[in-house]
């Protein structure tokens, strides 16, 4: 499988869970630190450790350590490969949409 649909199904298996999805939006307001990510979720720290993990490894989130704590930062970049794809996806239906409209306009005429 060529890298960049191993790339891309890594996102969207990021994207799949909710916790992830949460931490994403989170992220957008600025960088935290791992202990106030995980604050909202009732889950043990090594479980949510490994969401983190997770969405960095899709290439959606940095992190960095200083001292012991670390911290996170959303990666625009990440999300790229499935803005493309889906527009690629976009573009394509609403191309059969565009020739639908126009095939039932020449039957409405005929009638």
């Amino acid at each position: 499988m060529p890298q960049q649909l191993l790339e891309l199904d890594q996102v969207f298996h990021a994207l799949a869970d909710p916790t992830r999805r949460t931490v994403v939006e989170r992220l957008g307001t600025g960088p935290a630190s791992t202990s106030e990510l995980a604050r909202p979720f009732d889950m043990a720290l090594p479980s949510f450790t490994q969401h983190l993990a997770v969405l960095e490894q899709a290439g959606l989130v940095t992190s960095t350590k200083q001292g012991r704590v670390r911290t996170y930062r959303l990666a625009p970049d990440g999300l790229t490969i499935a803005d493309g794809w889906l527009a690629r996806q976009r573009s394509i239906w609403e191309q059969r949409l565009d020739q639908l409209d126009t095939f039932l306009g020449t039957l409405k005429e005929k009638q």
